[in-house]
């Protein structure tokens, strides 16, 4: 039975944090912490919300887990698109979670590629996400992030032509000009997203449909203000809000981005990873907020002329080559 979407594909777009998953010492989820979790971040502007990604710890969640996760996240999230993540190994397991979560509203399956150990060939990664769009019949955001089975541009438009229901990419690859090839060859229809989470100003001023990275559910009233001042053409604002955001991305711990993410309180301060938890140092979220604070300009002003001379060229100052008010959004064929 097919299940119709509460939100077109379409619709996907801007800041999407991926959402930690609360967990209990005894590794229980704890749904009031979620929940809670849910409001929070949409009532920072988030756009959408993805669950059971990498940042949720998708990969420790049973299908009963995910299914319950997302149908919380759809109830409170009422007028916000929900993504739900599946992290699996093989096209038989991404369906059975798939059909499990179709009849919740979700606007999107968030799907690995096929990743243990041996990489399938180009064809039979295409045959796997057809199978389970056909299986499905809910829209398919590929996510690109396995780093020994990452699917090139090439491939990936490739399967978005093939199989329509794959409505986009969340590309996790930290190579700026892959991104910037899958922006400017995917089909018009497609939404892509960042998942660099070091350089979303960039990723935006490309023309990335959105946002999907853990430090979105670390710092989201930063990451939506950035979002909105691209949009906006305000260049200089989205600069210095991309040096603040760049600073706590250098804070937090790797390589454990739910651990630390955890170190927030938007996204779960005290609870713990689900084992076997990760053996980085635990964050220190005393130090965000400052890294968030503007820091005062590197470029000194010029010493005001002298009597009778020339006034001082102003230091260099590098700026993007874009137009006040430009939005940047490279053609799609």
């Amino acid at each position: 039975m097919a299940h119709r979407p509460r939100f077109a594909a379409a619709a996907l777009g801007g800041i999407v944090p991926p959402m930690t998953t609360p967990f209990r010492a005894n590794g229980s989820i704890d749904e009031r912490s979620f929940r809670s979790q849910v409001r929070f971040l949409t009532k920072c502007g988030a756009h959408g919300l993805a669950v059971g990604g990498s940042t949720g710890e998708g990969h420790t969640l049973s299908t009963d887990e995910v299914r319950r996760l997302v149908a919380i996240a759809v109830e409170e999230a009422d007028d916000v698109p929900v993504i739900a993540g599946i992290i699996v190994d093989s096209t038989a397991q991404a369906i059975e979670r798939g059909q499990a979560v179709a009849d919740l509203g979700v606007a999107a399956l968030q799907i690995t590629p096929v990743h243990y150990l041996f990489r399938p060939d180009d064809d039979h990664m295409l045959r796997h996400f057809a199978d389970v769009a056909k299986a499905v019949r809910l829209p398919i955001l590929i996510y690109n992030v396995v780093p020994w089975a990452y699917l090139s541009p090439q491939l990936l438009v490739r399967i978005m032509r093939k199989v329509p229901q794959v409505a986009g990419v969340k590309q996790s690859a930290g190579d700026m000009k892959l991104l910037a090839d899958l922006v400017m060859t995917a089909p018009r229809r497609s939404r892509i997203f960042s998942a660099v989470d070091a350089l979303l100003y960039p990723s935006f001023a490309l023309g990335a449909d959105g946002a999907i990275a853990a430090i979105l559910a670390a710092a989201p009233k930063p990451c939506v203000a950035l979002w909105d001042a691209v949009q906006a053409g305000d260049h200089g604002r989205a600069r210095k809000l991309h040096e603040g955001l760049l600073r706590l991305w250098n804070a937090m711990p790797a390589p454990s981005t739910p651990r630390a993410c955890k170190g927030s309180k938007p996204a779960g301060r005290g609870h713990p990873c689900r084992s076997p938890r990760p053996g980085s140092k635990r964050p220190s979220p005393r130090r965000w907020p400052g890294c968030l604070r503007q820091p005062r300009s590197r470029f000194r002003k010029a010493p005001p002329a002298g009597p009778g001379q020339p006034p001082a060229a102003a230091p260099f100052r590098p700026r993007l080559a874009l137009a006040p008010n430009d939005r940047v959004r490279p053609g799609r064929r």
